[in-house]
């Protein structure tokens, strides 16, 4: 069986060093808000290239921190891209806020840009922009728009670690970023965890306190908070892991590389990609009408797929109130996406492997 994503292989890589930062941890006697995660907070903004990182609980949490922090309420409206996981819109609709769909760009799968301005409203305060399967969303006319009608950018940041656009990393092209650190991440720790990134000295320490049930000073409490903080464990797995991730993704790009040049099935879309150096392949999407038949047949040939996603948020039963919106570029992606084996670990006869069966199937 060829992995959809071989954990085990991706972690034992880093098992020495791994061991030695929980002997430390443990010893230590220090599980909550110690050097491990100061220590990774300033690695990983260094790494995005913003003045503050802030470790939480995962990645939700570190989206529900932002709109948080910035005061949103009810009434107030985010505009969001229908095509992306639901975590995205719970962050919205958790905090009170109105989630606006747009659709995406049919090649990109991201929030497509010219499609936005039509949705802004009196009541619009932010665009969520999602950078969906390690690919960055196109900015440029996004930060036209937030700048002429005085609106916020919030990354969803969760799949692209070390995406860039224009030279920047994203966690960095907005005024906020959240990421997730969850296991099969491009960076991902040994449970759920998340961040919070920006230049905003003041969203950053108030988003400090909410995320410590709102206090800066113990007891003292000037925010309705959560408990919501990255443990040490976690900080210490990731500030290992962060210091490969660059040359991880550009094992991915290799991958993703052999597929796209290589497969040539005509009933497969391949995926589209603007910049192929700034993408790190958290998946690798195709499309076909007969995404079921297909998966079903890899399956057969001993090779793991995945559905990222089967159904869109707007048609999910805890969001009954959008159920009747029709968004057809978003309900036909659903339909029709799978997500081939890729991960920084993945053999090239395996990968030559997937390419075969792909060019051998038959859609009926």
């Amino acid at each position: 069986m060829i992995k959809f994503l071989d954990l085990q292989a991706v972690n034992a890589r880093f098992q020495d060093e791994i061991t030695a930062r929980f002997n430390a941890i443990s010893g230590s006697a220090r599980y909550l808000l110690g050097e491990e995660n100061a220590n990774f907070c300033k690695h990983f903004s260094a790494f995005c290239g913003t003045n503050y990182a802030l470790g939480c609980g995962n990645g939700l949490d570190a989206l529900r921190l932002i709109i948080q922090a910035y005061g949103f309420s009810k009434g107030d409206e985010i505009i969001v891209p229908a095509n992306t996981y639901i975590a995205t819109i719970l962050a919205i609709t958790e905090n009170g806020c109105t989630p606006v769909f747009v659709e995406p760009d049919i090649n990109t799968y991201c929030i497509a840009p010219d499609l936005i301005e039509e949705k802004i409203s009196e009541r619009t305060k932010a665009i969520l922009v999602v950078h969906l399967y390690g690919q960055a969303c196109d900015m440029a006319k996004i930060w036209e728009l937030a700048k002429k009608y005085n609106l916020k950018i919030i990354e969803d940041s969760a799949q692209a670690h070390g995406a860039c656009y224009q030279n920047k990393k994203v966690g960095n092209l907005g005024d906020a970023s959240g990421f997730s650190f969850y296991p099969g991440k491009n960076l991902g720790c040994f449970g759920d965890g998340g961040a919070v990134t920006s230049n905003d000295e003041e969203l950053y320490l108030k988003v400090k306190a909410i995320a410590n049930y709102g206090s800066h000073i113990k007891y003292h409490n000037i925010y309705k908070g959560i408990n919501s903080r990255l443990d040490e464990i976690q900080a210490a797995v990731l500030d290992i892991k962060l210091k490969y991730l660059d040359e991880d993704n550009a094992k991915r790009r290799i991958i993703a590389e052999k597929y796209c040049t290589s497969i040539h099935n005509p009933a497969i879309i391949l995926p589209q990609v603007k910049d192929k150096n700034s993408h790190v392949w958290h998946v690798f999407v195709v499309r076909t009408a007969k995404r079921d038949a297909l998966q079903n047949y890899l399956k057969e040939k001993g090779i793991e797929t995945i559905i990222h996603y089967p159904i869109p948020p707007h048609k999910q039963e805890a969001y009954k109130e959008y159920n009747a919106l029709s968004l057809p570029i978003t309900e036909k992606i659903h339909r029709e996406v799978l997500s081939l084996p890729m991960s920084p670990v993945m053999k090239e006869n395996e990968a030559e492997f997937v390419i075969e069966t792909l060019n051998n199937w038959k859609a009926e």
